[in-house]
């Protein structure tokens, strides 16, 4: 009955998980169409120099307590004000540095407004620090739900302000109070769902048993932070802020693609995962299940994103931003991987393993770091693939250490893995292939992806595939309750 209990608790939250990442990106697609045909490479290229700042802000500013939280058996209302009141510290403390250093910020990328722009968007981390601990508290008790309202209503408010100010002639600061806006919703938001309130004392002391944890989630969140931000700071600094604003449109339409998947999953993935820590027959078939879920939908979703990237950004943004497409294809194909890896580093994290985490984070981190400054010589596309392809190839390093935990063979993960990888493959390539002929623009994307989708579907049945039929069958469920 209990591991009932948790299957079927487990379905809601990835369906409300999955009804939040889907609303958001589809929030994203309207509000991203309008901004982009608005503003210009430069203007995105501008707030994305700064991006790398503000998200080691935020890393600082939480420091892994979240998952430090959710991780405690026995958890108090000492615990959730220790974390509170740290966060709003640390932020204060960061903004004063970032304050300071605005002016070293500019220099570095021969970009004098960026001072007074960044002195803008750094506070947009000071704002999300008071929402901090009441998300945790909605994120322990798997209230996806709550979580899914607030972050649609929080998007649609900045969303609907960014356009307000672009038309307005706004430009780049548009893009930074849209930012602050969604923080500052966000926290309001959080505090009216989770109904937590802190308290005036100010007592850190209860923060000595979660650092251990949380301090090596901090070290790897900078690092991904780094890592995954690399780019806006070398092409910045290399190449000037219209490769770093083409750039960004394409790492953003591929990431509001994996979101969707990996966002839902982070949901549900560390609180059941952390329910299941004694039980290792339950864990290694729940983590099958998810895997074989993940693959089936990361890689046709992103491989489908790839194939489309030209029509899709010349038909929504205007053929302005089409060097962008180009690099989006590329960052399609390491974005079909990453739910998969956010799964892995997602249930290590859930088994406490945040040392794993950490130390296996640096590693790729640096390995690709040290690619990009090695290959900048050969240009923006070289660096890109080269980082695709270690973030791909990094997969395996993941899975020794679930190995060690659950025993599952890498072939095993293998085989739930490739079929999607090969069939999705194949699903592209057969659509490509029936819209070669296709010279208009609109029909040609048309073709595209209703190739795609009907012969996906058809190969899911004709092979009869598992997860495929579990899937429509959950959703049959929900329609039949609701009616």
């Amino acid at each position: 009955m209990a591991e009932q209990n948790l299957k079927e608790k487990t379905a809601k939250s990835i369906l409300w998980g999955g009804i939040n990442n889907g609303g958001q990106q589809v929030l994203n697609l309207v509000f991203g169409i309008f901004l982009g045909r608005l503003l210009t490479p430069d203007d995105y290229g501008m707030v994305g120099m700064l991006a790398i700042f503000s998200l080691i802000a935020t890393s600082l500013q939480e420091s892994g307590f979240i998952s430090a939280l959710n991780r405690k058996q026995h958890i108090t209302q000492a615990d959730y004000n220790a974390v509170f009141w740290f966060n709003v510290l640390c932020s204060l403390l960061v903004y004063a540095v970032l304050f300071c250093c605005a002016p070293l910020i500019a220099a570095f990328f021969k970009e004098p407004a960026l001072t007074p722009l960044s002195r803008l968007s750094f506070l947009s981390f000071v704002l999300a620090s008071l929402g901090i601990t009441p998300r945790a508290v909605l994120f322990r008790n798997l209230r996806v739900k709550e979580t899914a309202w607030m972050s649609l209503a929080a998007l649609f408010c900045s969303g609907v302000t960014g356009i307000v100010l672009a038309w307005n002639g706004f430009a780049y600061w548009g893009l930074a109070i849209q930012s602050m806006t969604y923080c500052g919703m966000m926290t309001l938001f959080s505090w009216i769902f989770s109904g937590w309130r802190p308290t005036l004392q100010i007592d850190l002391r209860p923060l000595r048993g979660m650092i251990g944890f949380s301090s090596k989630l901090l070290i790897t969140n900078i690092f991904t932070t780094l890592n995954n931000n690399i780019f806006s700071v070398l092409f910045g600094w290399l190449y000037g802020k219209q490769i770093v604003g083409n750039y960004n449109q394409a790492n953003k339409w591929t990431t509001m693609g994996y979101t969707f998947l990996s966002g839902t999953l982070w949901n549900v993935t560390q609180p059941v995962f952390a329910r299941l820590t004694d039980d290792r027959e339950r864990q290694l078939r729940a983590f099958r299940k998810m895997l074989r879920f993940t693959a089936f939908v990361s890689c046709p979703t992103l491989f489908g994103l790839g194939l489309i990237a030209p029509e899709f950004i010349v038909i929504l943004i205007t053929d302005k931003w089409l060097d962008s497409a180009y690099l989006m294809q590329i960052l399609c194909i390491g974005g079909a991987f990453f739910p998969i890896t956010s799964f892995y580093t997602n249930y290590l994290i859930s088994q406490g393993r945040s040392n794993v985490f950490m130390w296996n984070t640096i590693g790729l981190c640096l390995v690709q770091m040290a690619a990009m400054l090695a290959l900048h010589p050969f240009g923006v596309k070289t660096m890109v693939i080269v980082y695709v392809i270690l973030g791909i190839l990094w997969i395996p390093v993941w899975h020794r250490h679930v190995r060690r935990l659950i025993g599952l063979p890498l072939w095993q993960a293998v085989l739930d893995i490739l079929p999607f990888v090969l069939l999705s493959a194949v699903t592209m390539g057969v659509a490509y292939l029936a819209s070669l002929s296709v010279d208009n623009i609109y029909a040609c994307i048309i073709v595209k992806i209703v190739v795609a989708v009907v012969f996906y579907i058809a190969i899911m049945k004709l092979l009869r595939v598992v997860v495929f039929q579990e899937c429509v069958d959950f959703l049959m469920s929900q329609i039949r309750r609701r009616k």
